[in-house]
């Protein structure tokens, strides 16, 4: 659920510092870019080749990277690269100095110019833990907005028994997803999504084609991920890059995408068939460039596999397939027709006669047409507000 997420851990000088190490395997681990800036009193504590090596990334621990040449550490730069900065562990003395805006170092250079969100974990004595300056500070943090991972009653370094023990990497991981995916309700799932055109090809240099640009199939897979589910998109020929965490198939003709998708479904528990397969294809493909001539050029077309059909006879019980269906005219009447044919369990009808609602655009209004009888007509809206209400949906169908 962190796949593609840019993290940041800032780490201050603290005994706990060495879980910020285990915090940065497990981040990695689970697909995060990671940055790790330290203070000097961090490098008393952990060496900075142990961060470099797992987070595959030089450390920041000074504004002069090289004083040699006179390169530095641009503070800014990143942290505008984050997507969010952890201070694990946040001292006593990091927690006043951010709360008063002292800046008298890199690490603090880097969370003063922040525009992301910032988590501190607290980690220090017990005394220290409940001074009045301490709790203060926390409150106050909280009060502008900032998070907190809670620090937990155990064993500390001093040998006392008490508030103050640095939140567990697990615990952190957990609350960082929550905060990523507040409602992971697909979290599980496996759904399968495919999304742009084919282009059959003619020659090496021609194809059948079509308009399609894959936005509304890759609206869907963003929509999904952020609610947790396990998302692969087969995506035809389109210049779009779906958001880092989805595994993503490139193909270009129906045959290709077919195959993946039946490959794909096998264990899916949705497949959402969001792409404009071309329905025929050149019977034979010429080897050679085709020179244009005066006389007509026919070109013998064969159909390509019809991949809604060929899901809906391989679909079992617990799975379920969304079709969507393009229709010029009658389109009702053919939308349900195929969700008959196709064995679906959805049909979501666009309607090139609707306004607003062609090729290309960022813009979509859908009718949804559910096997057990249910309609929901959704109006023009920007497709990644609509793929959102599409799976809110599919979810409040039972599907």
């Amino acid at each position: 659920m962190l796949k593609g997420k840019k993290i940041i851990i800032a780490v201050t000088g603290s005994i706990s510092a060495y879980k910020a190490l285990f915090l940065t395997r497990l981040l990695v681990k689970s697909g995060a870019h990671v940055r790790v800036v330290m203070s000097k009193g961090a490098s008393q504590f952990i060496q900075p080749l142990s961060f470099a090596t797992l987070s595959k990334h030089p450390i920041v621990s000074d504004f002069v990277s090289n004083e040699a040449d006179g390169s530095w550490n641009n503070h800014v730069d990143m942290a505008l690269w984050a997507d969010v900065i952890l201070v694990v562990p946040a001292t006593a003395n990091t927690l006043a100095k951010f709360v008063s805006g002292t800046c008298d170092n890199v690490l603090m250079a880097v969370l003063m110019s922040a525009k992301c969100s910032i988590f501190f974990a607290p980690a220090m004595d017990h005394d220290m833990m409940l001074h009045d300056g301490t709790q203060t500070n926390l409150a106050t943090l909280k009060s502008r907005g900032y998070r907190i991972f809670e620090s937990g009653f155990g064993e500390l370094a001093s040998g006392l028994v008490g508030e103050g023990r640095l939140a567990e990497p697990e615990e952190i991981v957990a609350q960082l997803e929550e905060y990523f995916h507040p409602n992971p309700i697909l979290k599980g799932k496996k759904i399968l999504i495919n999304a742009g055109p084919t282009y059959e090809a003619i020659d090496p240099v021609r194809f059948i084609g079509n308009r399609s640009s894959g936005k509304m199939g890759i609206a869907l897979a963003n929509a999904c991920l952020d609610l947790g589910a396990d998302v692969t998109l087969v995506l035809g020929p389109t210049h779009l890059i779906p958001n880092e965490g989805i595994h993503c198939i490139r193909v270009e003709n129906a045959m290709e995408m077919a195959q993946a998708c039946k490959s794909e479904f096998l264990n899916a528990h949705w497949a959402i068939l969001a792409a404009a397969v071309a329905d025929y294809r050149p019977a034979t493909i010429a080897k050679e460039k085709v020179k244009k001539s005066e006389s007509d050029l026919q070109l013998n077309l064969e159909p390509t596999e019809d991949i809604a059909k060929s899901l809906g006879a391989m679909k079992k019980n617990e799975q379920r397939l969304i079709c969507f269906a393009l229709e010029t005219e009658s389109e009702e009447t053919n939308a349900k027709s195929k969700l008959e044919r196709k064995n679906a369990d959805a049909i979501i009808l666009n309607s090139l006669r609707s306004d607003g609602v062609h090729f290309g655009s960022d813009e979509n209004q859908v009718h949804v047409f559910f096997q057990n009888g249910t309609e929901k007509k959704l109006p023009l809206m920007q497709k990644n507000e609509l793929a959102s209400r599409l799976v809110e949906e599919l979810i409040q169908q039972g599907l």
